[in-house]
């Protein structure tokens, strides 16, 4: 890829294994190699590198939620650098949902919002959500859709045994991934079709966890390396991800690149790039544990991994083709020609 006489400035956690951070990470080995971008960890030494490495940069982008992007923008601003703001999530609607309210990050997220000059939401259904939400934004507000890494298929399976009867979901107790309509849904499952289903959830601990953890069939993994993640879908039969809200979310993606069929909530933005998904593959309402059940049992006794893999556009959704598209907004941005 070719940026020469552009450079970029890639702001934001690289190194974590969060999902934002996977997306950072993924777009800048996928930049040309002049593109900057923050090394060190240490809030001190990246407060320096963020003020050295602005000067050289034509334009910067601040990938993820972080107070320290206040400092990055108004120096952008003073050193008349356009920025965009890489929104992975909604951080005040997000704390909202998993009834962990926090006014001072609300704010701070607002005064970013106002700061950017260009928002780029990571699915289009998320841009739709923000431009309703924030409508004094919604004019520079646009996407740059996650994309996939491809390279996980290529990647020698464990010698793991897959569970015929093993669902596996992510997002530990946070509300938001309404694990526990999983639960009640996989109880009915287990009283009335006498099915020895398991429920293994990885991630943090939240306001749901006591309640998720009290099903005796679920298997608390809680936070895991990227690695063992990818391990224990391969273990598992099938991936929920029942989110009543979710910008993206790289999780759905990697369990069909682990052969892992998925059931996905209409919500997540993941369906941006699994376009042909079918109404079996899709749960319409994350309250419904009748509706979740059946599909469950379904695609428990069916599949629809290698479907949905045949319908995805290997060209079109790699994280090569999506930091080339990063490349041309900022440079648009910064009035400079595309190409």
């Amino acid at each position: 890829m070719s940026g020469k006489g552009f450079r970029l400035f890639v702001v934001g956690d690289n190194f974590s294994k969060t999902g934002p951070a996977i997306v950072t990470d993924s777009l800048i080995r996928n930049l040309p190699k002049e593109t900057l971008y923050l090394k060190h960890k240490s809030k001190a030494a990246r407060a320096f590198e963020i003020f050295f490495k602005m000067f050289p940069a034509d334009a910067v982008v601040f990938s993820g939620f972080s107070r320290q992007n206040l400092y990055g923008m108004r120096l952008a601003r003073l050193l008349g650098k356009k920025c965009a703001y890489l929104m992975h999530g909604c951080v005040e609607y997000e704390n909202e949902i998993n009834r962990e309210v926090d006014p001072s990050e609300a704010r701070d997220e607002r005064k970013m919002l106002s700061r950017a000059d260009k928002i780029l939401a990571v699915s289009r259904q998320f841009e739709a959500w923000l431009k309703g939400r924030y409508p004094k934004e919604a004019h520079k507000i646009g996407h740059l859709t996650n994309g996939i890494d491809w390279d996980l298929m290529t990647e020698q399976p464990g010698p793991e045994e897959r569970d015929p009867l093993g669902v596996i979901s992510v997002g530990g107790g946070m509300p938001r991934k309404r694990i526990l309509v999983i639960c009640q849904a996989i109880q009915k499952l287990r009283r009335e079709e006498e099915l020895d289903i398991t429920l293994t959830v990885a991630g943090d601990k939240g306001a749901d966890s006591e309640a998720i953890e009290g099903f005796d069939f679920v298997k608390n993994a809680g936070l895991v390396p990227h690695d063992e993640l990818m391990s224990l879908y391969r273990r598992n039969k099938l991936f929920v991800q029942n989110s009543c809200f979710e910008t993206f979310g790289l999780a759905p993606l990697e369990a069909l690149l682990s052969q892992t069929d998925v059931l996905i909530s209409e919500k997540c933005g993941a369906l941006s790039v699994i376009r042909k998904a079918e109404d079996c593959d899709v749960i319409h309402d994350t309250e419904d544990a009748d509706e979740i059940a059946g599909k469950i049992l379904a695609l428990l006794s069916g599949e629809n991994h290698i479907r949905l893999i045949c319908e995805l556009d290997k060209e079109s959704t790699s994280w090569k083709k999506r930091s080339r598209e990063l490349l041309n907004i900022m440079k648009e941005l910064a009035g400079q020609k595309t190409g």
